[in-house]
This record gives C-alpha cells, structure tokens and sequence, in this order.
C-alpha cells in the first residue's frame, strides 16, 4: 500500500450530502444513476454518475445522506458532466454499499 502524507489528504475535501435526485442513467455501458446531491449552501447541488443500481432504487436515494469528494475535476460520463464522487464499498458480491454517516450531519460537513 501506498502511503501518503497528512498534506495530501488535507487537499481531499470529502463532504456530507443529500440526495435531491436519482435516476437511472439509460446511456450508461454498466447500470448506473444519475444523482443530484446537496453539498449545502457554500458547495451547491452537483450531479454524479452512480454504479449503485445492486442495492438501491432511485426512489429509496432521496433524501439520503451520502459521502462524497467534491473536488476533483468534473468528469464528462457519456452525456452528464459528473462534478463529484459519491463514495461506497464493494461488498461480496462486488455490488456497490454507499458510504454513509451513521448519524444526521448537515449536508456540507466535511469529513475530520
């Protein structure tokens, strides 16, 4: 494993936020949704491309707090431009688990 230094990991800006919108992702090669996550006032809403159709249903994502890096460079995904990753785990099946808190946060908390 790689190590990196406590400078590096500062640069991550990992941040709670809300689903606001989930929908399959039609253009996708692998299922995939398109979600609308609330980072909170100072960061806004921003669209990823999800693999996370093993587990969840977009109906079941609203409202949903969720893990994500909000700053990489967005990414052209076939026809969305993806502005953050929402971040997860495989499990033994290899289906995507979200990475979640396990306790309400506002949406924009960053991760310690």
């Amino acid at each position: 494993m790689q190590t990196i230094e406590w400078q590096d990991f500062e640069k991550v800006e990992i941040r709670v936020g809300r689903v606001v919108g989930a929908e399959p992702f039609k253009e996708a090669r692998v299922p995939a949704y398109v979600l609308r996550v609330d980072f909170g006032e100072a960061i806004g809403v921003k669209k990823s491309s999800a693999r996370i159709t093993g587990h969840y249903r977009p109906e079941d994502l609203i409202g949903r707090l969720v893990v994500g890096v909000v700053n990489f460079p967005r990414k052209q995904i076939g026809p969305i431009m993806s502005e953050c990753l929402v971040t997860g785990f495989h499990d033994g099946e290899g289906k995507v688990v979200l990475c979640v808190p396990d306790r309400e946060v506002p949406p924009g908390a960053k991760l310690l």
